[in-house]
């Protein structure tokens, strides 16, 4: 019996030791941070900002690989099908919460083919029209929508997406119908909107607020259920007409489920001293970002109430993918 016990522990000590050796050796190559948007989209930029600060502190590059589509999903797909062995890592936008529901036959599951690593930040939406259209606050959107139905167009990264959910979920709160216009992403979303190409568009805080700072796009709302201290000035969504309205976007870092946990342990610690800098903190909140530096299990959790919340949103709404 003794002799049984001595052989438990000796195995359960090697397998410790061997841990630490992993993490120790890792990494030794380069490693993909897969971005399941076009470039020029808060993802892309918080990407690429995690990017730029973990390749010195890893020893290795860590490379930005955009792949965009499907709202997500395609990009998410080939970080599923990755061989779980620290080289390849995600983050991903809210839609990876909402993709489940609206697309038929997803090649991943939400839940079990990710390992959660972290919640970077969360931020609030933005409600935001070309200086040229007539809309001077959110009100005034809902107001020209109820005039006269499906008179106003706003668009968004992709169909699905949590802009898109908010506004399906105003418009059934308020009354009123608007015409969706989904973007393969903020980048294309941003370039029609300052073209003055589509009246209204919704994004997250970080991806729209520094256009507003450059006066190419006027700010209606934002959908967080206080006024952000980056922009003061602008009203919530909730003083206009929507009492106790809120949505959140949100950044998470994960990876392929099966990822040894000495590996994973170390990207989040190596992610926690990130988010302690004072500059590539400042460069994600002065955009409109709270940072979060979550637990794995905190951004588990997250996920799991955000994928509640919304699946609600997308049944009561009748939301289908390509809408």
């Amino acid at each position: 019996m003794l002799k049984r016990v001595a052989t438990v522990l000796l195995v359960v000590a090697s397998l410790a030791l061997s841990g630490v050796a992993l993490a120790q050796e890792w990494p030794t190559k380069p490693i993909r941070l897969i971005v399941p948007f076009p470039p020029g989209g808060s993802t892309d930029q918080v990407g690429r900002i995690l990017a730029a600060y973990l390749s010195p502190a890893l020893g290795q590059q860590v490379i930005v690989d955009n792949k965009g589509g499907a709202s997500g999903s395609i990009g998410a797909a080939q970080a599923a099908k990755s061989p779980p062995d620290g080289y390849t890592f995600l983050i991903t936008f809210d839609t990876q919460a909402t993709n489940p529901f609206l697309i038929p036959n997803l090649p991943f599951d939400t839940r079990k083919d990710f390992a959660p690593v972290m919640l970077i930040g969360v931020a609030p939406m933005t409600i935001a029209t070309h200086n040229s259209q007539p809309y001077k606050s959110f009100a005034d959107v809902v107001k020209a929508a109820k005039a006269k139905p499906d008179s106003v167009a706003y668009g968004t990264i992709g169909a699905g997406s949590l802009g898109h959910l908010a506004m399906a979920q105003l418009a059934n709160l308020g009354g009123y119908s608007v015409v969706h216009v989904p973007y393969k992403g903020g980048g294309p979303l941003m370039q029609d909107a300052i073209a003055n190409h589509v009246p209204i568009a919704i994004g997250s805080a970080f991806l729209v607020n520094p256009h507003i700072k450059s006066g190419a796009l006027r700010p209606l709302a934002v959908t967080s259920a206080k006024r952000i201290p980056s922009s003061p000035d602008v009203p919530t969504v909730a003083e206009q007409g929507f009492p106790g309205f809120e949505a959140l976007a949100w950044w998470g870092f994960f990876a392929p489920a099966g990822t040894p946990k000495p590996i994973l342990d170390k990207m989040h610690a190596e992610l926690v001293k990130v988010l302690k800098n004072p500059e590539a903190r400042e460069k994600l909140s002065a955009q409109g970002m709270d940072v979060v530096a979550s637990s794995p299990a905190e951004l588990a959790k997250f996920v799991d109430g955000e994928m509640a919340k919304w699946s609600k949103v997308i049944k009561d709404n009748n939301i289908r993918a390509g809408d």
